[in-house]
């Protein structure tokens, strides 16, 4: 199986920028950013979406949320930042590599959709 867009971008296959990486996760700037700030984070591990996450995948997830809010600190969010993540393609996902959207430097609206 190819691997997908996030893979080839946490073995430096393709470049981005890259704001934070330790053995399970990556968080690089998204290049078309929806924010003043848009950093995505990927687990390493090939997880299609969330929705085919297992219990196996916990501490990767978990650590991935852990992660959101240290990047965000990095990234001086201190007055607040969104983390979004889609699943499926009705949800706008168009990377099949489960990933959250770090979402902040501005006032974000509600509803987000």
């Amino acid at each position: 199986m190819s691997k997908t867009l996030f893979e080839k971008i946490c073995s430096r296959e393709i470049p981005a920028k890259i704001v934070y990486e330790d053995d399970q996760v990556v968080a690089f700037h998204d290049v078309n950013p929806q924010a003043p700030v848009h950093v995505l984070l990927v687990p390493r591990k090939p997880i299609a979406r969330l929705a085919g996450a297992t219990p196996a995948d916990r501490e990767v997830l978990g650590h991935l949320l852990l992660k959101a809010a240290e990047v965000a600190t990095q990234l001086g969010l201190a007055g607040g930042y969104r983390l979004v993540f889609n699943n499926g393609p009705d949800a706008g996902e168009s990377v099949p590599h489960l990933h959250g959207h770090l979402l902040g430097g501005r006032q974000m609206g509600w509803p987000p959709g």
